[in-house]
């Protein structure tokens, strides 16, 4: 991996500028270098203030600034990582108004010779610092691991729901690819001027947005990346907005289409009476999600109101929250369908896959559906749902660039004018492309982990990947690079069963040592059930009871057929 990374880097930094003082690689010793306070000290702190020239970039920049540069001694307050160099820099944008893209990155004094970029969330505008632990490994962080660490906050600030950067165009293109190559190559300069060698091996680990991103460099970026960690990936990011305005339309654009909370609460808990013991003990999971889908038509009745009762006009608000309504059911129907469109947005998709609603997925939090039967002029996550929420701001600041559009009233089905918008966006932000023949060639690694729950990023969006995969490549190729793990009962970041398992160190000895990952397992964080373990199994195996055993014990559990 190293010459591929370093390919033309080496040349480019040694001839470069910085500020008026040569950018030069003078002879060093890597051995000290990376596991010697001192002279990583040297190296750090007279970046500050210093620039990065445009040349070192691939993507079009003018350049990027050093903020700040300084050693973070082992005792500092908080600091659980050792001694490491902290830099923070700014990678300056094409047009005036279009906001820069902010960067950490974290240099260890004892450098295990591997560097991991980081992903964001949501709209990101947060720098990912880098700092913490892993997702889903709370008791692993990469830089105390030895691992040089990074993240941006992809080039504007404030993570807000309403997206308003989607009026600069450069700040869209940073926001769906161009931020992370960006990134990647400003922190590679800087790699190889401290430690004097470019890293072994460069990885990315993100989950949703980050997720995405994953792909995103898979795809777009494919050689300067060994192993990629894409979880809950939010593939399809304009088929999860618009069938979120899909979803706003039939809650708040068809008369009585509102689903109250203690409705949805009521929806969960007979899914689960129905399906919680078809893996073989009753632990609060749906984890035969494909046995409980035979079963959703006879859920769908049980919940249904009588047809008499759904034909009263006062039935439309269905005050007492008893059964469902014909409105109701169309609105979780939409939800379950997903999206079909008559037009193919990137990469000839038109659909977007359903979500598991009656398979043990709960709608009843901050990131479910809609808490007010009212939807607000500026729609909010509780209020109005973060499906619908999102998909509204996405309609007004990126498709229709006019603050004031009613997404109630967009025709999906016909967009008109805005058609060729819903195209562009598709091709800047998706991740939809099956086309990772660049990095599968140079050995290339996978790893995703979704909630067979999740209520945000469709789980079968993420199957019907995979699924896409194997049909273009078969099943043999797609398993020498690839692991899919779903988990039942996980939702996006919570949940009745939230994982925690080291992905980072499985896909790096598989990437090392090539030691693929198999069955894991898994220990559950969440507060009412912590501790208990359960098997991480391989797509599209899920964990059957043995009949005996310590139902908290993971090794009581088989991979079982669906």
């Amino acid at each position: 991996m190293a010459g591929r990374v370093a390919r033309g880097w080496r040349a480019r930094v040694t001839c470069a500028l910085l500020t008026g003082a040569a950018w030069l690689l003078a002879p060093v010793n890597a051995m000290a270098l990376s596991n010697e306070a001192a002279p990583l000290a040297t190296q750090c702190a007279p970046l500050a203030g210093t620039m990065l020239p445009a040349r070192l970039i691939a993507l079009p920049t003018r350049g990027a600034h050093i903020d700040s540069a300084t050693m973070i001694p082992a005792t500092a307050s908080g600091n659980q990582s050792g001694e490491f160099c902290r830099i923070t820099g700014s990678i300056k944008a094409m047009e005036p108004n279009t906001p820069d893209i902010h960067f950490d990155l974290n240099l260890p004094v004892r450098w295990n010779g591997r560097a991991l970029q980081l992903g964001g969330g949501g709209y990101d505008g947060v720098v990912v610092s880098g700092l913490g632990v892993m997702p889903f490994s709370p008791l692993h962080a990469p830089l105390a691991e030895g691992y040089a660490t990074f993240g941006d906050d992809s080039g504007h600030t404030g993570n807000s729901a309403f997206a308003e950067f989607g009026l600069v165009n450069e700040a869209v293109v940073n926001f769906g690819y161009a931020h992370l190559k960006k990134t990647h190559d400003a922190v590679l300069a800087l790699i190889e001027r401290v430690y004097g060698r470019p890293p072994e091996k460069m990885y990315f680990a993100g989950g949703s947005t980050g997720g995405r991103e994953g792909y995103t460099v898979m795809q777009r970026f494919s050689d300067d990346y060994d192993g990629v960690i894409a979880n809950s990936p939010a593939l399809n990011f304009s088929g999860v907005r618009l069938l979120g305005v899909a979803l706003g339309r039939a809650e708040y654009g068809v008369p009585g289409g509102y689903v109250p909370p203690a409705l949805l609460e009521r929806v969960y808990q007979r899914t689960l009476d129905v399906c919680d013991k078809l893996d073989g003990v009753a632990d609060g999971i749906v984890s035969d999600v494909e046995g409980c889908r035979q079963h959703q038509q006879e859920i769908i009745d049980s919940l249904s109101c009588p047809a008499a009762a759904a034909t009263e006009p006062a039935a439309s608000s269905n005050s007492n929250d008893t059964c469902l309504t014909a409105p109701q059911l169309a609105t979780l129907l939409v939800l379950r369908n997903g999206l079909a469109l008559p037009y193919p947005l990137a990469w000839h998709a038109n659909t977007y896959a359903g979500y598991n609603v009656f398979e043990g997925t709960r709608l009843t939090g901050m990131l479910g559906l809609a808490h007010d039967p009212v939807r607000l002029p500026s729609p909010t996550f509780v209020a109005n749902g973060y499906l619908f929420t999102q998909g509204d701001s996405y309609l007004r600041y990126f498709v229709t660039q006019d603050a004031n559009f009613n997404s109630v009233n967009f025709d999906l089905q016909h967009p008109g004018r805005y058609l060729r918008q819903l195209v562009a966006l598709s091709q800047t932000i998706g991740a939809m492309d099956t086309d990772l023949s660049r990095y599968i060639a140079h050995g290339g690694k996978l790893i995703t982990l979704h909630g067979l729950a999740d209520e945000v990023i469709s789980p079968n969006q993420t199957i019907a990947y995979h699924d896409a995969l194997i049909t273009r490549y078969g099943a043999d190729k797609v398993d020498a690079f690839m692991r899919l793990y779903m988990v039942p009962g996980y939702q996006h970041g919570n949940g009745v069963f939230i994982p925690s398992v080291d992905l980072l160190s499985a896909l790096d000895d598989w990437v090392t040592h090539g030691v693929s990952p198999e069955t894991l397992s898994a220990t559950d964080i969440a507060l009412p059930t912590n501790g208990r373990t359960r098997p991480l199994c391989r797509y599209p195996l899920f964990p059957r009871y043995l009949g005996h055993g310590n139902v908290n014990h993971a090794g009581s559990f088989t991979c079982a057929e669906p």
